[in-house]
């Protein structure tokens, strides 16, 4: 059975390499992301390197693309094995850029990510004035769902000083970060 399901996802991992429709690789990455939801397919994933595959996606101009690619990072990011990995990929920073997406299911999944990669060690990065500044935008959001996980991001995993300093600094500069459609 096992081997079954490594095989399938090479499948999915090989026709989202050699395909050249964009609806194809749109279908296969959000099908990467679904499975990336089970725990039992992690060391699969990992084993593919469907992580780099998905860290690849953040930077593309399609906006699909990196709403699934997004939200396969944020179902793998639970496991301490994918969270190191993403860490140690240098995967916060795209993370941080898909803050700006217009998109809003690839924004709270970034939030939510940036949350499941904060450590000790992480936490300086995840939680720089630019993204405290960022969740503080959001939580003014009329999003109910983008305004109350960047309540809960301020709160949870930011320093009391920390958001005085975006407050003050945000007071003096224009944020230049739209907030995501509706």
């Amino acid at each position: 059975m096992d081997l079954g399901r490594l095989e399938y996802l090479q499948a999915l991992v090989t026709e989202f390499q050699v395909t050249d429709s964009t609806e194809a690789k749109e279908q296969v990455l959000a099908n990467l992301a679904n499975f990336a939801y089970d725990p039992g397919n992690y060391e699969y994933l990992r084993q593919l390197q469907v992580l780099d595959l998905f860290l690849d996606m953040l930077t593309e101009d399609n906006e699909t693309l990196v709403e699934f690619a997004m939200g396969g990072l944020c179902n793998l990011c639970l496991d301490k094995t994918n969270k190191e990995y993403i860490l140690e990929a240098n995967g916060v920073e795209p993370i941080i850029n898909c803050l700006s997406s217009s998109n809003e299911e690839t924004v709270v999944s970034a939030v939510s990510t940036l949350m499941f990669l904060t450590t000790p060690r992480s936490r300086a990065q995840t939680t720089a004035l630019p993204v405290v500044e960022c969740m503080l935008r959001f939580s003014l959001s009329a999003n109910r769902r983008l305004s109350n996980l960047a309540s809960i991001f301020l709160q949870d995993y930011c320093t009391a000083p920390q958001v005085e300093e975006a407050r003050n600094l945000s007071k003096h500069t224009a944020v230049g970060i739209p907030l995501p459609k509706d």
